[in-house]
């Protein structure tokens, strides 16, 4: 059986182990962020979908990442507070990773597996998102250009 989305733990922002386990039974949106990036104010759509459909069993984990055009260059603690008071973040963000090559995070080369996009599976940007079902299985792919809001649809669609 191909590996489920459950398996995996990543670093919170504050440096603590999370087990994605303990986000089973929730629809999950993972997107890789930057907040020096044309796309960031998208943390605001973001946001608002979050607060939307928390209720409903939605998170979204966020992963900031420094491999598109160097738009994330601060540490945790920068990007923390950046998401706070810009954006007013509330979800779930982890510490940076890569997304492709070879130190991609082990949640991102799995996605990319399962969802290919466009030209294959390597990520091209920032702020591309990767919707998952209730049962940890990744059904959809959404490019950087996609604003949050025009996820709905697919997010309602999930809750029923």
């Amino acid at each position: 059986m191909e590996n489920n989305f459950y398996q995996f733990t990543a670093k919170s922002i504050q440096g603590k182990e999370v087990s994605m386990e303990d986000f089973k039974g929730k629809i999950i949106l993972v997107v890789n962020t930057a907040s020096k990036c044309g796309f960031t104010p998208q943390y605001a759509g973001l946001e608002d979908l979050y607060r939307k459909y928390r209720d409903a069993g939605l998170v979204i984990l966020g992963f900031p990442c420094n491999q598109f055009g160097n738009q994330e260059p601060g540490d945790e603690k920068s990007i923390s507070e950046a998401c706070l008071v810009n954006y007013g973040v509330s979800f779930p963000m982890f510490s940076k990773v890569d997304v492709n090559g070879e130190h991609a995070h082990p949640i991102f080369k799995y996605l990319r597996k399962q969802l290919s996009g466009l030209f294959g599976s390597k990520i091209k940007w920032n702020f591309t998102k990767f919707l998952i079902d209730k049962h940890g299985k990744p059904v959809k792919r959404f490019a950087p250009i996609t604003q949050p809001e025009k996820l709905e649809p697919y997010i309602e669609k999930l809750i029923k």
